[in-house]
């Protein structure tokens, strides 16, 4: 089943909404008592691109207005000129959205959305671009294509995620993986497995000193069915692509293939030995969650985000070593590919309005703010106040710097990040080869850990959580293939649901038969799949995978 969308929305929504700034003296009740509409911003200038110019911004977030004197604001007007005058959200943005729309009152920038898109309240990009923004044509150029409206082929908003360099540096770990307590992994002296029956191994030896404990844990409920469901697909060595495998761009599924029996199989002889929760096939997700928050579950499969609730309660309780930690367990011969890049958050970022006054001032602005020396100091700060350099060219914070970072005063005097949000940005590394953000640097990473969490890091010789798992390779430019839409009613989408529903239904009978019964349940599983219209899903991802590849590529 899918994921991918609602990690990269939950992500959006963090990155948007855990900080709250904006820019200074222009939130809702900015002291200047202008709306950020265009009717009221300032003039604009006329070629010089230093003169003084002032901005009108809506962010469809709300927010806390930074210090008079925030820091980056006033390096910002120094250094291009540019001032703004924005307004965050206040109560509900379908209203808001609304008024705007009914009286065409748009500031010179908005953050992205579907209703504006729809509303044509935004202007093309893609010439402005072309003509006045060589440093954002190079950092979309791997995606230009798709980041062109369908309906049209413009280019409306300059998304702010999902666009990397250099390598891959998040630290914490949010996808798919076979997850064990960390407890059980000292106790066990640290070890580090690669298959299932490595996997199990552990968990067995653990359960047998600790017979109170769940070996085993699984969820099969409502539309969160993936961590039953997705498993075959990765120890295969496939990313996540829902309910397909790809192979040289041509699509199957997997439910009915020896990647699945030979998991489920697996579970079903862990089952016959006491290791598998004989609720987990019957619990709903608050009861999933309770028992990760109880600390007594050894192991699961699932993505972090989704149990990741149950690991905050126990960090709340004092817990921390019953947390987890991922590993990529695979078949033989199978090359891993668990981690992925996240998908371009299309139409989420920036665009121009249909009323801004000077679109060429504001593309040159936003091309100059994604140099490597400007995100360095959006992402980063200032060299000497925020941030320090090693000698060999790292970058670091000092324990003050650090402890700066995390209070909200000295961000609102020291950040935008609402702003930033919804800017184009850097992911990954810059071409010096630190992280993209303090918060991705693993070094960085590892020295605002707990000590617990430090000494198992030193026991694995890591730095960070996702380093158990493969830097993630290049998408491929249909991915991912579940997000490629099923019409409502068609042939694709009946056998698709159907598909689930016998999934849903078999895969716990087939675990929890005795291991005699086992292959029969499998056949009569398989059979029931194959008198579904499966090619008829099997043809419409096909299709969405060929016209991805017609119409994203980048020749």
């Amino acid at each position: 089943m899918h994921k991918k969308v609602k990690r990269s929305a939950r992500a959006l929504a963090v990155g948007v909404f855990t900080v709250a700034l904006a820019l200074s003296g222009c939130s809702s009740n900015n002291s200047n008592g202008n709306s950020a509409n265009g009717a009221t911003a300032s003039p604009v200038a006329n070629g010089d691109d230093n003169a003084p110019a002032t901005f009108s911004v809506f962010l469809a977030s709300p927010g806390q207005t930074p210090t008079e004197d925030n820091k980056i604001l006033k390096l910002i007007k120094e250094k291009t000129g540019v001032s703004f005058n924005t307004e965050l959200l206040v109560g509900d943005l379908q209203q808001k959205l609304g008024v705007m729309i009914a009286g065409g009152d748009y500031p010179d920038i908005m953050s992205g959305d579907d209703k504006l898109l729809n509303a044509k309240a935004y202007i093309p990009l893609e010439d402005l671009i072309e003509k006045y923004a060589p440093n954002l044509k190079k950092h979309y150029a791997g995606v230009w294509n798709q980041i062109k409206d369908e309906t049209d082929g413009h280019i409306y908003v300059l998304p702010s995620y999902g666009v990397y360099q250099g390598k891959i540096t998040e630290p914490t770990y949010q996808g798919p993986g076979f997850w064990l307590q960390k407890s059980v992994l000292e106790e066990m002296g640290y070890p580090t497995p690669k298959t299932l029956d490595e996997y199990f191994d552990i968990i067995a030896k653990y359960k047998e000193k600790h017979p109170d404990m769940i070996g085993f844990e699984s969820l099969n409920f409502d539309w969160r069915v993936f961590p039953l469901q997705n498993a075959p697909e990765h120890l295969a060595g496939h990313p996540n692509d829902g309910g397909v495998v790809v192979d040289n761009n041509k699509a199957q599924i997997f439910a009915d293939k020896d990647i699945s029996k030979t998991y489920y199989k697996k579970l079903n002889v862990i089952n016959a030995q006491g290791l598998m929760d004989k609720e987990a096939f019957v619990q709903n997700y608050d009861q999933y969650l309770a028992k990760i928050a109880s600390g007594k579950v050894i192991g699961m499969f699932d993505q972090h985000w989704n149990f990741q609730d149950g690991e905050t309660s126990l960090i709340s309780q004092g817990k921390r070593e019953n947390t987890y930690i991922g590993f990529p367990l695979l078949y033989p011969g199978a090359e891993e590919w668990y981690r992925d890049r996240g998908a371009v958050g299309t139409n989420r970022g920036l665009g121009i309005s249909i009323n801004a006054k000077d679109p060429v001032r504001i593309i040159k602005f936003l091309d100059q703010m994604i140099t490597e020396d400007w995100q360095k100091t959006l992402q980063w700060g200032t060299k000497g106040e925020d941030y320090e350099v090693k000698e060999d060219g790292t970058f670091y914070r000092t324990p003050e710097e650090r402890t700066n970072a995390d209070q909200t005063s000295w961000q609102l005097a020291n950040k935008i990040t609402t702003m930033f949000g919804y800017m184009p940005k850097i992911q990954g590394t810059y071409s010096d080869g630190n992280a993209a953000d303090a918060g991705t640097q693993p070094q960085e990473f590892f020295d605002s850990l707990k000590p617990s969490d430090q000494k198992i890091l030193k026991a694995y010789n890591k730095k960070t959580w996702s380093e158990f798992f493969k830097e993630p390779k290049e998408n491929n430019i249909y991915f991912p293939a579940y997000s490629i839409v099923l019409k409502d009613g068609s042939a694709a989408k009946l056998a698709q649901s159907k598909l689930n529903d016998l999934e849903v239904k078999y895969l716990p009978k087939a675990i929890m038969a005795s291991p005699a019964e086992f292959d029969g349940v499998w056949q009569d599983y398989v059979d029931h799949i194959h008198k579904l219209d499966i090619k008829a899903y099997e043809d419409r991802i096909n299709e969405g995978i060929q016209l991805r590849i017609k119409n994203w590529s980048v020749k």
